[in-house]
């Protein structure tokens, strides 16, 4: 492996990383969570099951609807993206447990901390792992399908990936817990300004970053 691919997969993983703390950072805040993990979580609440195991179901899902909207590409390009779904789903596991030796934000001053910090590391770990080039998750992979399918700028249709994704998970937490569980102003936060951040940020490092390990 060339110093440039390890580079490029350093940056990947530190993408992806990042994405993850952002998320377990946005759980901890109870504020709602980040709308990348809103529907695992809502099925966390409603099944028990562990975030990690619901985070790998949801993202093969994903597979499946990008499938419907995006014929063109391989069954070994939607493969490819099995492996990133376990390693996140590792990583989301890891995150979570790591917070969760720290003291719970109990006043709205430091949740809302916690619920801005998780809108700029998951801002930047989608510019990081965006920026490496290499396969996205199936949820990323999705908002990038439905920009080609119906002709949007990436932060436009995160928006609308992340809306769409919200809107179900608060279904689901309905229907099992009769409750908006894991949904909360929070989470509508992150819809409107994850998008708005990572269009920003794009602009500004993209550019760079590639340059960097090329």
């Amino acid at each position: 492996m060339s110093v440039n691919q390890v580079k490029q997969l350093s940056l990947y993983v530190v993408g992806l990383f990042s994405l993850s703390l952002g998320v377990s950072f946005s759980i901890q805040a109870n504020l709602g969570v980040s709308p990348v993990s809103s529907l695992p979580y809502a099925l966390t609440l409603s099944t028990e099951a562990t975030i990690a195991i619901t985070t790998i179901v949801v993202n093969i899902l994903f597979i499946f609807v990008q499938m419907v909207l995006h014929r063109k590409s391989t069954l070994k390009d939607y493969l490819m993206q099995i492996p990133i779904v376990l390693l996140f789903g590792f990583f989301m596991y890891f995150t979570l447990e790591v917070l969760q030796l720290f003291a719970t934000p109990i006043d709205m001053l430091a949740r809302m901390s916690y619920l801005v910090v998780s809108l700029f590391l998951v801002a930047t770990g989608l510019l990081l792992y965006f920026a490496a080039n290499l396969p996205l998750m199936p949820y990323d992979a999705l908002t990038y399908v439905i920009g080609k399918r119906f002709g949007m700028k990436l932060s436009k249709a995160k928006i609308l990936t992340d809306s769409v994704n919200v809107v179900i998970a608060g279904a689901v937490c309905l229907m099992f817990t009769r409750s908006l569980g894991a949904i909360g102003f929070g989470t509508f936060i992150s819809v409107y300004f994850i998008g708005k951040i990572l269009g920003w940020l794009i602009k500004l490092y993209q550019k760079p970053l590639r340059a960097w390990y090329v």
